[in-house]
């Protein structure tokens, strides 16, 4: 069921996630905690992702949902349930021990596995446990004010904590702490649902360095690329690099790592850079003026060592040379006007999702980066994103493919 060996062949299986009341627990004082810059309103949130589901609906794109899909496996594997809220609750933010019993007792109350699912994701507050009726000074203190477990409010961009790399994963060792419980789910997912608990493992989410996949992308079938960024680490790259040449049966045989400014607006690759059409991407121009390029593959003396270099010039010789695509056009978001580009990066202008060669999802409030499209003949699916937008992400950052066709 998982085959991702291209980034714009037709779309056939793609897991999302809408946006559910974890955007409900942001609060001003949590904005910087857990990676999000303003408060989305939920409504409206919902509404937007409602129209991008229907876009890829429409488009013969069969949509999977994250809570659905675990709470899939935790109907297909009676007992896992408990393992699952053990090592929730191991990795929640709970500070006071007796809260633990609490809200094992609180999720153990649910009987619907998606109602769960979906709580775990929420958060939990002390007014939900009713703990004002404890004598413990920390409840007295805290009552009603606080967070006992934290929401997952950058769960609706699917793309990070997983991703599929020909017809394997990576379940991402995520960079910051507030992230790392999204893994879980496709942990469990990947592990233990009938659909997919034979799938290669490539990546784990208890390895050493971060990596996320706004930083992967599947070029070919034998070549994919992926970022040094914020959030993604070259010792990341370094280990899945000696895993897809050497441990397993991947028809990898070469990864192009793109090192990108390490900043909050750059924080995947994705953001600044996308494949458009077999041989034209679209970039924010911020970058290039530092952007390096590194090539690894196999070496050719050690079997267990790997050949790595640097390669100079252009951007568009470079990914010619190695992903054999003759002519490579590159795009500049806004047409490479300063003042807007930023603005329209800033948006997710350069984070499109190619559902199909030449036939992309955009945010419509990107315009000058849109008119520019639409005059090079692509099709553009133009979705809103006032509220969506405000958690630093795109359409391609909202969507997991899990199949598509090759191109």
């Amino acid at each position: 069921m998982l085959k991702v060996e291209n980034e714009i062949g037709k779309l056939k299986r793609v897991l999302v996630h809408p946006p559910g009341k974890e955007l409900l627990n942001l609060t001003p004082s949590t904005l910087e905690e857990l990676l999000f810059d303003d408060i989305p309103y939920l409504k409206k949130a919902q509404e937007e992702h409602e129209i991008f589901r229907g876009i890829l609906e429409d488009h013969s794109v069969e949509t999977f949902c994250l809570e659905e899909l675990m709470a899939e496996t935790l109907e297909q594997n009676p007992g896992l349930k408990d393992l699952f809220l053990d090592q929730y609750l191991k990795e929640s933010s709970i500070t006071a021990p007796h809260y633990r019993e609490l809200v094992l007792e609180y999720f153990n109350a649910f009987k619907d596995p998606k109602e769960l699912v979906l709580k775990t994701m929420e958060g939990i507050s002390s007014k939900e446990l009713e703990i004002c009726k404890t004598s413990c000074l920390v409840d007295v203190v805290n009552r009603d004010t606080q967070m006992i477990i934290n929401p997952m409010p950058n769960l609706y961009f699917t793309r990070d904590p997983f991703s599929v790399i020909g017809k394997g994963v990576s379940i991402n060792k995520m960079h910051s702490a507030t992230r790392s419980r999204e893994t879980i789910y496709g942990d469990y997912i990947i592990k233990h649902h009938e659909d997919f608990k034979d799938t290669k493992l490539y990546y784990g989410r208890d390895d050493l360095f971060s990596i996320e996949g706004g930083d992967i992308f599947n070029f070919s079938e034998k070549i994919i690329g992926i970022g040094i960024s914020q959030r993604t680490t070259p010792e990341a790259i370094q280990d899945i690099g000696m895993r897809l040449f050497y441990d397993f049966d991947t028809k990898v045989e070469k990864i192009i790592a793109f090192n990108i400014p390490s900043l909050r607006a750059f924080m995947h690759l994705d953001t600044v850079f996308t494949q458009i059409d077999k041989n034209a991407f679209l970039y924010h121009p911020g970058i290039m003026s530092s952007l390096r390029v590194f090539v690894l593959t196999k070496s050719s003396v050690s079997s267990r060592e790997l050949k790595i270099w640097e390669e100079t010039g252009k951007l568009s010789d470079i990914l010619s040379c190695h992903l054999e695509l003759g002519n490579v056009k590159l795009f500049p978001c806004a047409g490479g006007d300063y003042i807007t580009s930023q603005r329209e990066q800033w948006n997710d202008g350069s984070n499109t999702l190619a559902i199909a060669p030449k036939t992309l999802v955009v945010y419509d409030r990107n315009e000058a980066t849109n008119e520019m499209l639409k005059e090079e003949g692509y099709t553009l699916l133009e979705m809103p994103s006032s509220e969506l937008s405000r958690g630093r992400g795109g359409p391609r950052c909202m969507s997991m493919p899990l199949e598509r066709e090759n191109v």
